[in-house]
């Protein structure tokens, strides 16, 4: 089926043998441990024919091809034909999980084919751990972050190209033990002052990109 390079879907494994790689969905794809398979899961716990992506005009749905251990999407067992949207994580048995973006256009690198890209070249936006300095190109953001702005940024550049969970950060800014009391709109505000701060320095590309219902990840385009 065609379609222009910049709508094709992506799945990313996030964890399991395929953590890091990456695939366009241009076609229907079979996932499972056979050699035969699409995406071959190399784990015990995954069927030979596990589960299958079925991309039509109408967009991409996911089944379980009966197999032993199940095909969870968010947490729910799949038993009949889904279809995915943006931010959606499956999870093949208990070996690989996946998340779904609906468009290549939100990537970070450019991807080419069916084979995954695992390592992230260098990007735009760096900073200095030990100076707490941030730079978008060659220009450095001035006045520096405050420090929940740069925790927030150093979690996110510390995981490129993966989704942090709400929850996660949270917990790793305010710590544990004070997750509790902190409000969704408090995780919030930081995000759009974060954000405000990098636009100081570049409009032109939003580096923290919201994924409905999971969290935050990092877009650093390469330099």
């Amino acid at each position: 089926m065609e379609r222009n390079s910049e709508d094709n879907p992506v799945l990313i494994g996030q964890s399991g043998p395929l953590d890091g790689q990456r695939w366009m969905v241009r076609d229907n794809i079979v996932l499972g441990r056979d050699m035969d398979c699409d995406i071959i899961i190399p784990s015990r716990q995954v069927s030979r024919k596990h589960a299958h992506l079925t991309l039509s005009d109408s967009g991409v749905k996911i089944e379980d091809l009966g197999s032993k251990n199940g095909t969870h999407l968010n947490g729910s067992l799949v038993e009949d034909s889904r279809k995915l949207k943006d931010g959606d994580v499956i999870q093949i048995a208990f070996a690989q999980q996946f998340m779904f973006l609906s468009s290549d256009a939100t990537m970070p690198l450019e991807l080419e084919g069916m084979g995954g890209i695992s390592a992230t070249p260098e990007g735009l936006l760096r900073l200095d751990k030990s100076s707490r300095q941030v730079w978008i190109g060659d220009e450095e953001v001035i006045p520096p972050l405050s420090a929940s702005q740069f925790q927030l940024l150093e979690l996110l550049y510390e995981r490129q190209t993966r989704v942090v969970s709400r929850k996660e950060i949270i917990s790793e800014i305010w710590g544990a033990e004070n997750a509790i009391d902190v409000s969704e709109q408090a995780l919030d505000a930081l995000v759009r002052r974060l954000r405000d701060r990098l636009a100081s320095i570049d409009s032109n590309h939003l580096y923290i990109i919201t994924i409905r219902g999971h969290g935050l990840r990092l877009d650093n385009p390469p330099q």
